[in-house]
């Protein structure tokens, strides 16, 4: 990387596979290996998936919102990728033939979740370009990593923490709040080798800074983030544009929306069940606020996608390198995983003035290859054997000078049909266990805020309520409660 760069921005959105998102991009490019020409490992509109007697093919033109969020823990990326009946025996992932898809979405379907009825086929659907307007652009005008993979075939949380160790300390699903509890509790999620965070922090006091949504990214669970590392991407593009802007790292998260209603309304993280409008959004908004600032030239963005999602992707994962952090057997394990095996392909957007447009790079990417990115660009050392295997971005950015042809904007996002009548949703259930997907993580985030903003003499007393929160509802009053807490500490206005 050239050492003029400067300034590392990455933007994490959620659970959207490559293919449904720009399997049908069309979208052909200068390889980045040899520079000849090459389309990106898109679809052909005839891969499917059979469920019963019926055959579902991908279809060109996805719904806006998903009725239910598809199924994603590592149970049901075991039966997407292996097929319905896969069973994983330790360090031996079956065969993969990305072949069980629909029927896991109908196991999905069945169990209800929030009262929908939905058509099988809905998991084949994949964006039109003209649905994603400014995804597209992004990926014609820089580089588009086709073959970049979850970290682990699981959910949300594991492969966040990929993105910041490279590693998830052995965690192979989504915890359960009492695991989050004995997990560290007050201190956050640590690592042997520590975090991309800590290394920066050891490189330079300016190392990194959190921009959020909501004041709550899940990357404040780490140990060693504090709430006053994080600031709200309302100050972003007001903070990049002043002349002195010292990060090294920029970690930008969405607002994740009602996580506890698990409806996702109201933020911009693209999860299925809010839409990806509002996180066209959030895209053009980081591009532009950084395009047009004076720190552009030496800049480089990476957007990516945390983990799949459920929804159906064409291309195998190939196995991983381990780790090898963490001892197997791990107390974070519920499956046994050893951590050989990539996820599900995810879309992977690079950016930066410095990389020829419309490059399509093929080669093997997953979560570290962020860690690995930083440490090339910083001179940091590798956090495990995973980021230290990793290929990293740094040959993308092959030009000795900055581009002038950059646009200054991006396209205006698609506007949002009506969702069809078949994905109405009755009224989320509040009584409902706390321990549903990242809403543990969000309580344990919103309990670090809470001990962050009151006195140390209350520590004992908001572990002794956070331990009693059994109910969605539970986890909404408290976590509604910190918001109000936090925004008082930031001197910022109540909501309306």
């Amino acid at each position: 990387m050239p050492t003029s760069i400067t300034n590392i921005f990455v933007l994490m959105l959620e659970n959207r596979s490559f293919d449904h998102m720009l399997g049908f991009s069309n979208l052909t490019g200068m390889d980045a290996v040899n520079g000849q020409s090459t389309p990106i490992r898109g679809l052909t509109g005839k891969e499917a998936n059979r469920h019963g007697d019926s055959s579902f093919e991908v279809v060109a033109g996805a719904d806006e919102t998903m009725p239910l969020d598809p199924g994603h823990e590592f149970p049901d990326v075991l039966e997407q990728l292996a097929g319905p009946g896969a069973s994983y025996v330790a360090g031996r992932y079956p065969p993969i033939s990305n072949s069980g898809f629909v029927s896991d979405y109908v196991d999905s379907r069945t169990a209800g979740e929030g009262g929908a009825t939905t058509n099988c086929g809905d998991i084949m659907k994949c964006f039109a370009p003209a649905q994603l307007p400014v995804l597209n652009a992004l990926a014609r005008e820089f580089a588009v990593c086709d073959s970049w993979h979850c970290a682990i075939p699981g959910p949300t949380w594991p492969n966040r923490l990929f993105a910041c160790a490279a590693s998830s300390d052995g965690l192979d699903h989504s915890p359960t709040s009492a695991e989050i509890l004995t997990w560290e509790t007050l201190d956050g999620v640590s690592f042997t080798h520590g975090t991309a965070f800590d290394a920066l922090k050891r490189k330079s006091d300016t190392g990194w800074r959190i921009f959020s949504g909501d004041y709550f990214p899940m990357a404040a669970a780490l140990k060693g983030v504090a709430l006053a590392d994080i600031s709200h991407f309302d100050d972003f593009a007001t903070q990049v544009s002043q002349p002195e802007y010292p990060w090294l790292l920029t970690w930008i998260e969405p607002s994740y929306g009602d996580v506890a209603a698990g409806t996702f309304k109201g933020g911009n993280s693209q999860h299925p069940r809010d839409g990806v409008s509002p996180g066209e959004a959030l895209i053009k908004a980081t591009y532009e606020a950084i395009r047009n600032s004076p720190h552009w030239n030496t800049s480089l963005l990476i957007v990516t996608w945390d983990e799949h999602g459920g929804f159906y992707d064409h291309v195998a994962p190939p196995p991983a390198i381990a780790p090898g952090d963490t001892p197997t057997g791990s107390k974070y394990s519920h499956f046994g995983f050893t951590f050989d095996q990539y996820g599900v392909r995810v879309p992977a957007v690079v950016v930066s003035p410095r990389i020829p447009r419309n490059t399509v790079d093929h080669r093997l990417y997953d979560h570290s290859s962020i860690a690995a990115t930083l440490a090339a660009a910083f001179d940091l050392g590798s956090l495990t054997a995973r980021d230290a295997a990793a290929n990293n971005l740094v040959p993308l950015l092959s030009l000795a000078d900055a581009r002038n042809d950059t646009p200054s904007t991006l396209p205006e996002v698609a506007p949002v049909p009506p969702a069809p009548a078949a994905h109405a949703t009755a009224v989320p259930d509040m009584s409902g266990s706390v321990d549903a997907g990242t809403l543990p993580l969000m309580v344990h985030v919103a309990m670090r805020h809470d001990i962050a903003t009151s006195p140390a003499s209350d520590r004992h007393a908001i572990l002794t309520r956070v331990q009693a929160i059994q109910t969605r509802q539970q986890a909404a009053d408290y976590i509604a409660g910190v918001r109000t807490k936090v925004r008082a500490a930031k001197a910022l206005p109540p909501q309306s």
